[in-house]
């Protein structure tokens, strides 16, 4: 279900500070004094400053790189499926501190997004929104469909799924084909009845979204931890740019280039 979230961003502000203050002591300090070892340091230091503002703005503003751990977005993500994902789509966002500076979008149902856990927000979570502000949203326990505003996502061409090598048992999986407005994408439940949410219906306030994962049966989602604010929010996830996983190599290869 989620990504231990080591803070890169952090890490990466922290060594623009130094390479930046490297760099301004190099230019207006250390240039003017006859060479030494500081001098020399600091600009071995500065020299990394180029390299450094160059990840941290792609990082920070455009792209960032995110690991499928676990099964919860099967059938669609996989475990050791690796993606980008899209920083813009939803407001371009103050580095670290992740104040919105320009608007640009907001999430739509269908949207599969990456965002800081309502419990933990040192952890990434990835799940698909099925419901946006204002939305009243409904989940049926015994057939396992969402209903928004009344409208029901329909499940078409239910069929047994047969897995991919040995991501989970897939005994018992159903794979159905879900609608939501003009698009659809897979999804997988269990066979017969499966109560293991007490979420039942809710309306999503301003500035919030309900999620679920894929694997519907096997994910802890908003049915479980609740609404996610909007400010939570990493990005949208674009597009499979790996999938690593040496027993799978082959395999993982024809996911390369998957569009979400």
């Amino acid at each position: 279900m989620n990504q231990l979230h080591f803070d890169y961003e952090m890490v990466l502000f922290l060594a623009l500070v130094v390479t930046s203050i490297a760099w301004c002591a190099h230019r207006f300090y250390w240039r003017k004094k006859s060479k030494n070892r500081w001098s020399m340091r600091t600009q071995h230091v500065a020299a990394y400053l180029p390299i450094i503002l160059l990840v941290f703005s792609i990082r920070s503003f455009a792209f960032e790189p995110f690991r499928i751990p676990s099964s919860s977005m099967m059938p669609n993500l996989l475990t050791g499926d690796f993606i980008w994902v899209d920083k813009f789509s939803y407001d371009i966002k103050m580095p670290v501190f992740h104040n919105t500076l320009i608007k640009t979008g907001e999430p739509e149902p269908g949207d599969v997004i990456v965002f800081r856990s309502v419990e933990d927000p040192s952890t990434d979570i990835i799940k698909r929104v099925m419901a946006v502000p204002g939305d009243h949203v409904r989940y049926d326990q015994r057939s396992k469909q969402v209903y928004v505003n009344g409208t029901v996502y329909e499940h078409l061409d239910p069929q047994a799924y047969d897995g991919f090598l040995d991501d989970i048992n897939p005994r018992g999986l159903v794979e159905k084909t879900e609608t939501i407005g003009d698009s659809e994408h897979q999804i997988l439940t269990t066979n017969g009845r499966f109560n293991r949410f007490r979420f039942t219906e809710l309306t999503v306030p301003e500035g919030h979204y309900f999620a679920m994962g894929d694997n519907r049966d096997n994910s802890m989602d908003s049915r479980s931890f609740g609404l996610i604010a909007k400010n939570r929010i990493v990005g949208k996830a674009r597009v499979i740019w790996m999938h690593w996983r040496p027993e799978a190599f082959l395999e993982g290869l024809k996911r390369i280039g998957t569009w979400l």
